[in-house]
């Protein structure tokens, strides 16, 4: 056993032991709470409660058998923070998907069958992955100042719209640098994005929120609402 891992099971009967780690992790549980909620956690957040619950638990049930003891805290604190927003979400009001929203081809009746099939398979379940993406993608998008219902007023219709909006997203996610920097500005580095992909600025401007939207999807772990952004993969695959 390493030093921590003995130090972890010192903790378990020793509330001294117990303090000085927590004081000494405190960056480390903050990191994964910030993972596991995909926002940033700050110490006056509840989620920052939850993941020192959480770690004062793995603390409690950890034994050498577990292996490393911050692989098995970040486990823990993962699991307890995923069940604090799913508890959340289901008080949530429902959000269904429509896919005119992501730019998906649809004609006018597949384009409400799918609306309905969608907006029943959101509501199934509170466990169902597709509500959660839609309540943390949303946490994300509230950063920038829109909600995830406003891509409705300003996705792209046309299609010639949709695919230039999806070569401004591949360019994005082609420089992950520029991710970054959005995510810290908290806006679309427009001067470098009209230079080199040639989309006019009025077209960035416009359709501003859509590919902020569709950069946080596609760069994060939202496999579901991703798998309706056709013309992105179009653009990503050439």
């Amino acid at each position: 056993m390493s030093e921590l891992d003995e130090l972890a099971v010192s903790a378990k009967t020793n509330e001294d032991s117990m303090n000085k780690l927590i004081k000494q992790y405190e960056n480390f549980i903050l990191k994964c709470a910030s993972s596991a909620a995909r926002i940033y956690v700050s110490r006056s957040d509840d989620e920052w409660s939850i993941a020192l619950a959480a770690f004062t638990e793995a603390v409690k049930n950890y034994s050498a058998e577990k292996g490393s003891f911050l692989n098995f805290a970040e486990l823990v604190i993962r699991r307890r923070i995923i069940d604090f927003i799913r508890s959340k979400s289901r008080y949530a009001p429902e959000i269904s998907v429509n896919p005119s929203m992501f730019g998906s081809e649809t004609d006018e009746e597949e384009d409400y069958s799918m609306q309905a099939e969608i907006a029943q398979k959101v509501a199934t379940t509170d466990e169902n992955s597709a509500k959660l993406e839609i309540y943390l993608v949303n946490e994300i998008f509230s950063a920038y100042g829109f909600s995830f219902m406003d891509l409705a007023e300003c996705s792209p219709k046309a299609d010639k719209t949709k695919r230039a909006c999806g070569k401004v997203v591949a360019y994005m996610l082609k420089n992950p640098i520029l991710i970054s920097e959005m995510k810290v500005k908290r806006q679309l580095p427009l001067n470098l994005i009209e230079k080199n992909t040639k989309v006019p600025r009025k077209l960035l401007e416009r359709h501003r929120k859509y590919i902020v939207a569709a950069v946080e999807i596609m760069s994060g772990d939202f496999p579901y609402l991703a798998s309706y952004m056709r013309y992105i993969r179009e653009e990503l695959e050439k």
